[in-house]
C-alpha cells in the first residue's frame, strides 16, 4: 500500500447491503438485510464528518488540559433534487461536556477541526456549505454512558 492511500473491502451482503471493513477489522453496513439495519452511504458520509470532527475536538481540547466528559454530535444534510444528490448544506450541533470548558476553547477547537484537520468535512466542504452550533453542559449532565465519567466502581 501505499503511503496515505486507504484501502477498504466492501462486499455484497445481499438484498442492497454492501459491507465495508478494513484490515484492522473495522465495519460497518450500509443498507439492510433482513433485519440488521445499517447506514445508507450518504448517511455514513455525514458520520464520517460527525466522528472525524468530534475526534478533533476531544484531542484539541485534551491537549488544552481541558477535560471533557462526553461530546455528543448530531449532524444535518440537505441533497440537492438532481443526480447527482450532493449534499449541498450540512449542520452539525456539538453537545460538549465537561467543566472548566470555556465558550472559546469549544469554538476555537471545533473551528481547527473544520478548517483545517478534518479530511472528511473538507472532502464535503467541495460541494456544500457547513455550518455548526454548539452547546457547552456541565460534566455533571453527561448521559450515564459518558466516557469521561468517573467509575463508581473501585
Amino acid at each position: 500500500m501505499a503511503p496515505n492511500e486507504t484501502v477498504l473491502d466492501v462486499r455484497w451482503r445481499g438484498d442492497l447491503a454492501f459491507e465495508a471493513s478494513n484490515a484492522r477489522g473495522g465495519r460497518i453496513l450500509m443498507g439492510q438485510v433482513g433485519d440488521e439495519a445499517g447506514l445508507g452511504a450518504m448517511e455514513t458520509l455525514l458520520a464520517s464528518v460527525a466522528g472525524c470532527s468530534g475526534y478533533d475536538v476531544v484531542f484539541i481540547l485534551r491537549k488544552k488540559r481541558k477535560p471533557v466528559t462526553d461530546v455528543r454530535i448530531q449532524i444535518r444534510g440537505q441533497r440537492r433534487n438532481q443526480h447527482p444528490k450532493v449534499y449541498e448544506r450540512v449542520h452539525i450541533v456539538y453537545h460538549v461536556y465537561g467543566d472548566r470548558l470555556t465558550p472559546k476553547d469549544v469554538e476555537q477547537a471545533i473551528r481547527l477541526s473544520l478548517d483545517k484537520y478534518c479530511s472528511a468535512s473538507a472532502t464535503l466542504a467541495a460541494w456544500a456549505r457547513i455550518t455548526f452550533e454548539y452547546h457547552l453542559h456541565p460534566a455533571a449532565e453527561a448521559p450515564a454512558d459518558a466516557p469521561g465519567r468517573a467509575s463508581s466502581a473501585a
